[in-house]
């Protein structure tokens, strides 16, 4: 058994980022938030699915460099594999639950990609 409060955790960059309410020890488990404007930079994994459902606000998820808009009560699903970018377009703040299973804390690779680059750099990953 294990139980957390959201409050007792910090996020990644101050006010924004993620903040893990778990750390494994089969999946990361917590909540993401970026003020209007910020981004996470693109990236994928090579096992890991990353799961998001939005809680507040909006934010604009490229998967693959394909856009998916997402509001309150929606949820997307990254599969292995699948690269990803997220940005705050809104003039509020963006906050999800994101799951990562399973746990693997080195699964990470960035990509060059921003929107308005050439999809076609995901066709090689």
């Amino acid at each position: 058994m294990f139980k957390t409060k959201e409050g007792d955790h910090s996020y990644r960059f101050e006010d924004h980022g993620p903040k893990y309410l778990q750390r494994g020890p089969r999946s990361d488990i917590g909540v993401v938030t970026l003020q209007p404007g910020q981004h996470f930079a693109t990236h994928k994994h090579s096992v890991i699915e990353e799961n998001f459902l939005t809680i507040e606000g909006e934010v604009h998820m490229y998967v693959n460099g394909e856009l998916h808009k997402l509001g309150v009560g929606d949820f997307l699903r990254c599969d292995p594999g699948e690269a990803h970018y997220v940005i705050n377009k809104g003039e509020t703040p963006w906050k999800a639950v994101f799951i990562k299973a399973p746990y693997n804390p080195t699964d990470g690779t960035p990509i060059e990609w921003e929107p308005g680059d050439d999809p076609s750099v995901f066709a090689s990953i």
